[in-house]
């Protein structure tokens, strides 16, 4: 029966969104979105049955679909029949008003907007079925595999770390500072695609397994990985990480300084902000500002633990300013990286 369906290919990225609907990392959502639910997503940040979600998972097509509600088709990747789906609805998508509404641009300057475009017009909504799984890396496990693992170390409160980048002196005090809150934090970078002047996966990895080994309590620490890519869709994408976060079963979420935020697209406390506009999400965001090295502090600090007076003797920290170092063949100061991680961070420079 699966072998005389329509088949339809998918690229990377739908791969790992269906997977991720099917082991439940995306609920309450059961499939890819239809119409209505993309549209109620779009305009009010909610689903139709009334749940907060603030991103269309979508899977878009470049050419209109021959297929109608009702049918089932196979999502083929690289020749291969992965999965089932069961057409709900086949609809074309107004692009520019839906990265409006998502991104709040309809510039192809912001990454997350290009490829949105590229991706493809015609979309098809409906619940997946897995019938062949990816091989899966050492830090990949499902979300039920993930609140076993918090049971049996006995962790109650469990912070989540959201990254998408190796770990600087900021995202070390970000880390310090959740464990200071929680029984454990789980540290869950992005393992999907990323912008091109984001660091390679495998450096992200690396560095921080080496933090991690070298400076943290490794028994209160969880290294694990999320494998969708990065939308860079700001506020509405640090909501969208939460409630993943929640899935894997933390109970508190980090939301740092233009968390998710790409070049001057968002204001750097939007993704603060918008939780305020929103119900309980049964996860409790830890709001973090800026964070950066103080010369009269004499270490990291933040703007609510560095005096206003200290403005001068502050260092602001980005990976940014990391990489271009490294790439000017210069090794960054202390105060931005620990030394320890250069030798890695060069892999990916």
């Amino acid at each position: 029966m699966r072998e005389t369906l329509r088949q339809i290919p998918i690229g990377e990225d739908e791969r790992l969104d269906l997977e991720n609907l099917a082991t439940g990392a995306f609920h309450p959502l059961r499939g890819f979105m239809t119409r209505e639910e993309a549209l109620s997503v779009a305009y009010e940040m909610r689903l139709p049955t009334g749940e907060v979600w603030t991103l269309p998972i979508l899977l878009q097509l470049r050419e209109r679909p021959r297929v109608g509600k009702g049918d089932q088709v196979a999502l083929t990747y690289g020749g291969e029949a992965v999965a089932v789906l069961q057409v709900e609805d086949a609809y074309e998508l107004d692009l520019r008003d839906l990265a409006r509404q998502v991104f709040g641009t309809e510039s192809e300057a912001h990454p997350g907007v290009r490829r949105f475009y590229a991706k493809g017009t015609y979309a098809l909504g409906g619940r997946v079925e897995v019938l062949r799984w990816r091989p899966r890396g050492a830090l990949e496990k499902t979300p039920e595999e993930v609140r076993a693992l918090f049971r049996q170390r006995g962790w109650r409160r469990v912070v989540a770390f959201q990254t998408r980048n190796a770990p600087h002196r900021a995202h070390e005090y970000l880390i310090r500072l959740g464990l200071e809150l929680a029984d454990g934090v789980l540290v869950h970078p992005i393992l999907g695609a990323k912008k091109e002047d984001d660091f390679p996966t495998e450096v992200i990895v690396k560095a921080y397994r080496a933090l991690i080994e070298g400076f943290l309590p490794q028994d209160r620490v969880a290294l694990l990985g999320l494998a969708t890519p990065m939308r860079y869709a700001g506020p509405r994408e640090a909501v969208f990480h939460a409630l993943v976060r929640k899935n894997f079963g933390a109970t508190h979420f980090l939301v740092g300084r233009d968390h998710a935020g790409v070049g001057e697209f968002y204001d750097p406390y939007a993704a603060h902000r918008i939780f305020d506009a929103l119900p309980p999400l049964g996860i409790e965001i830890v709001k973090v500002g800026a964070v950066f090295h103080c010369a009269l502090c004499g270490g990291i600090a933040s703007e609510r633990t560095c005096p206003p007076h200290h403005q001068g003797g502050r260092t602001s920290i980005s990976m940014t300013k990391v990489r271009s170092l490294l790439r000017e063949g210069k090794a960054p100061p202390p105060e931005l990286v620990r030394p320890e991680l250069i030798p890695l961070l060069l892999e990916g420079a």
